[in-house]
């Protein structure tokens, strides 16, 4: 591992590197806010699909495009009289030790949940009219809705036990289940959100992230799915000719396969 020196050294060479690019990359030159966007979601995904693999030189490869794209900000930040990539580093710092007065100040924590309470109760005392408002509209709905649970539940908002939600999720699918005999559309997509919330919670409970569960299972579909398109084929069979008890063959034997 490369010591404290060696790291600064490193990050000093990473500003040197952008300070050339911008100064004489056209593409580089180019760039704003507003264009590099994309990309740094773009980026931020692959970084999370290294992390689901558990895929460590591909966490560091993903992790470096990251931070590329944070000093890229700053750098374009700095050109604007703006801040600079000191003024993130110290902003943050002084945000953690404010948002950890256990550590730097004289509160007692007992657990994880006394940290969560405080980091709620100290952004509402800055100003924050609700503890909802850290929460990014343009999250995917899944990830929105845990931490939106997460936040309520920060400051009390919650179910006490496990049973308690998972007696919700069985309400909630009976209501669904009566809107469906009902053929009303849009009740019937109403609870079915009501059900994937309440799912979503529940999960919580059980300590399972339900993006990253998801994920995982959208990642073993397309596993398996690939292999019923590859063996398929090797027999010279096409999938649009097949019928489903055909295509059930395959698919048992890809549950096999990646076992």
């Amino acid at each position: 591992m490369n010591s404290r020196k060696d790291q600064l050294n490193a990050f000093n060479r990473l500003l040197d590197i952008m300070d050339d690019l911008r100064e004489k990359c056209p593409w580089d030159q180019k760039q704003t806010f507003e264009s590099l966007r994309h990309l740094t979601i773009e980026e931020t995904y692959e970084l999370a699909d290294a992390i689901l693999e558990n895929d460590l030189p591909e966490i560091k490869k993903e992790l470096g495009d990251v931070l590329l794209h944070i000093i890229f900000y700053a750098k374009i930040a700095s050109e604007k009289k703006a801040f600079d990539i000191g003024d993130v580093a110290t902003a943050i710092s002084e945000k953690l030790i404010h948002r950890h007065p256990h550590i730097y100040g004289d509160i007692k924590v007992s657990n994880e949940e006394d940290v969560k309470r405080n980091w709620e109760q100290l952004k509402l005392k800055e100003g924050k009219k609700s503890v909802l408002e850290g929460v990014p509209q343009s999250l995917p709905a899944v990830i929105k809705a845990s931490r939106i649970q997460e936040k309520v539940a920060g400051i009390g908002f919650d179910w006490e036990q496990p049973e308690q939600v998972w007696d919700k999720v069985q309400e909630e699918l009976s209501e669904l289940n009566e809107e469906i005999k009902a053929g009303n559309n849009e009740n019937i997509e109403k609870e079915f959100g009501d059900v994937l919330f309440s799912m979503i919670n529940y999960a919580r409970f059980i300590n399972v992230n339900p993006e990253n569960a998801l994920e995982k299972t959208n990642k073993k579909f397309i596993n398996r799915f690939q292999y019923l398109e590859r063996e398929s084929k090797k027999e010279g069979k096409n999938l649009a000719d097949m019928s489903l008890t055909e295509m059930d063959i395959y698919w048992e034997k890809s549950k096999e396969f990646f076992k």
